[in-house]
């Protein structure tokens, strides 16, 4: 009797890791979660590569597993197609991330717009940031070539910073065109308060993988880390529209 229970429990072990080794999903959630339990994991599903795993995290970022978890990767995975390297891990980074800068309600932006435009940029942004301040100032030429230039929060100090305050004193300014500009040429901002999105931008750029300012997403999700000359970010997001 005893000997049946032994084997009973035996087979119902196997059975178990048999379940847990035909669901992949299952076996790399828990070896993550194992050491980092609040890992934003969206999806987990085969890549291109056969055997490799592809994790998606909130945001748009990737990571890669083996299918039972004991092995992860973080970087690109390229497939080389009709003699060219594609980089996979960069085009389904793209496309996740314009879907969250797209989700942001017009009214939560700062735009200054174009007469004519053409394409879009989203731009990462810290009123003390001196290459901030440079972007700023070539904002007319941006917009002179066509490029909408939509600003979104991003106090690299933290909430409880002085630019934080000043970030949401902008957004609260009656004038939030005029305030973002005074602020960018570090003159003072009167003190505003009111329920506004700088938290939540500044929590989106970190889920997408901001860490510095300014930090431009194009029209198509490519982000483009730190100030590009207005002539070349034109090009950059006119071919990118």
């Amino acid at each position: 009797m005893r000997v049946t229970r032994i084997f009973a429990a035996v087979a119902l072990g196997l059975a178990s890791s048999l379940s847990l080794a035909a669901d992949p999903d299952q076996v790399i959630r828990q070896s993550l979660q194992s050491i980092q339990p609040d890992l934003p994991i969206e999806a987990i599903a085969e890549s291109q590569m056969p055997g490799l795993y592809q994790i998606q995290l909130k945001g748009g970022r990737q990571l890669y597993a083996s299918g039972d978890g004991q092995f992860l990767l973080q970087g690109y995975l390229f497939q080389i197609k009709d003699g060219q390297a594609v980089n996979l891990t960069e085009l389904h980074e793209t496309k996740e991330i314009a879907k969250e800068i797209n989700s942001i309600p017009a009214k939560e932006m700062v735009i200054f717009a174009a007469k004519q435009p053409k394409t879009h940029i989203t731009v990462f942004t810290d009123t003390d940031c001196g290459y901030c301040q440079k972007l700023h100032s070539e904002v007319a030429e941006l917009n002179r070539l066509g490029v909408d230039v939509r600003y979104v929060a991003f106090p690299r100090q933290g909430l409880q910073s002085k630019v934080y305050t000043e970030m949401v004193s902008v957004w609260c300014a009656k004038d939030p065109h005029a305030a973002m500009t005074q602020a960018k040429l570090r003159q003072p901002v009167a003190e505003a308060k009111c329920d506004n999105p700088v938290a939540k931008q500044y929590a989106l750029g970190q889920t997408i993988g901001v860490s510095g300012t300014p930090a431009i997403v194009l029209a198509n999700g490519k982000l483009i880390p730190g100030y590009q000359p207005a002539a070349q970010l034109a090009k950059l997001a006119l071919e990118a529209n």
